[in-house]
């Protein structure tokens, strides 16, 4: 099975939720509509949703509220990146600008938490004491691995440890909350509903290691952002950080001071120092171990195509280029 197969196999869901989305995008404030519109019809890989829809079909859930719930990930998700975005002054996103570049940064933030909103008054209607406790949590942690991401900006005694503790509470956690919910609305039992949530913890975890690399490695049009985008915002991934750590002196210290101070104005050199180290190949082969263990963790997942195509979603996940 590959990423076109899977998406063929969750389309009349997947429709289904776009549909759901766009209803409930709707206010009676204009803005509202525009900002949120734009953002959510960004050219997004709607993973977050899929992973609802194939976890909750792997689990043999027949209802409807995994539709709800899908889109109840993406509003979650879709807040996020609209706060991000301003407090990394980002003016593309997906080769596109971004919200708060077209409406600024007040609209962004309010809008997105009116999608935060949104998204609790969607997860109410399960009727689920479990579903809001997983998203409650879920919400919470990512809030923290924000804080914890803008602590990291320009420390460059940020270590490996450090920088994981982010990824896995800033983008891995709302991974692991949508295949839980799937084991949740399956009924699945609590030994089910935890391999789901580590195969989702996993998965999260190796998408933003990818998602890390890329940016040291592919072009704009590819990666639809500027490269080195991280480094201009003085973030210091695992590149980097390894870089530091393994390669030659004199290109730490030049990693260092572009930490320190944000800009690429060093950033043919700050290249050639991860090139040197290996530091790609590190970030991307980390990456592959954890989709590895994701794929394990589906070990106590019933043979399905609904479990290939999580099984499907940890392959594309390393194998991607954007």
């Amino acid at each position: 099975m590959n990423i076109q197969q899977v998406r063929e196999l969750a389309a009349p869901d997947m429709q289904r939720v776009d549909e759901l989305i766009q209803r409930r995008l709707h206010s009676d404030v204009v803005l509202i509509n525009q900002l949120s519109t734009h953002i959510i019809n960004g050219g997004g890989k709607r993973l977050r949703p899929l992973i609802v829809l194939l976890a909750a079909n792997a689990c043999g859930y027949r209802g409807e509220q995994h539709v709800n719930l899908a889109a109840v990930v993406e509003f979650i998700h879709t807040s996020t990146l609209l706060h991000d975005d301003v407090v990394d002054a980002s003016e593309l996103r997906r080769g596109r600008d971004t919200a708060n570049a077209l409406f600024g940064n007040e609209a962004s933030v309010l809008v997105g938490d009116f999608l935060y909103s949104r998204s609790f008054q969607m997860m109410v209607e399960s009727d689920s004491m479990r579903v809001m406790q997983v998203l409650a949590e879920a919400t919470n942690v990512i809030a923290e691995g924000e804080v914890m991401q803008l602590l990291n900006c320009h420390d460059p005694e940020t270590d490996e440890d450090r920088y994981m503790a982010v990824i896995r509470s800033k983008t891995a956690k709302l991974f692991e909350a949508a295949a839980r919910l799937g084991g949740v609305l399956g009924g699945s039992g609590e030994g089910r509903e935890r391999a789901l949530a580590d195969y989702g913890m996993h998965l999260g975890t190796a998408f933003q290691l990818v998602d890390d690399a890329l940016d040291y490695k592919a072009d704009r049009d590819t990666l639809g952002k500027e490269i080195g985008d991280d480094l201009a915002e003085g973030k210091p991934t695992l590149p980097l950080i390894h870089a530091m750590r393994t390669g030659p002196a004199e290109g730490a210290r030049v990693i260092r001071e572009a930490i320190e101070s944000g800009g690429r104005a060093n950033l043919e050199p700050i290249l050639a120092a991860i090139d040197a180290a290996g530091s790609l190949e590190y970030t991307f082969e980390l990456a592959r171990e954890e989709a590895a263990r994701a794929n394990q963790a589906l070990d106590g997942i019933p043979d399905s195509p609904w479990r290939d195509a999580l099984a499907t979603l940890a392959d594309y996940a390393v194998s991607r280029d954007h």
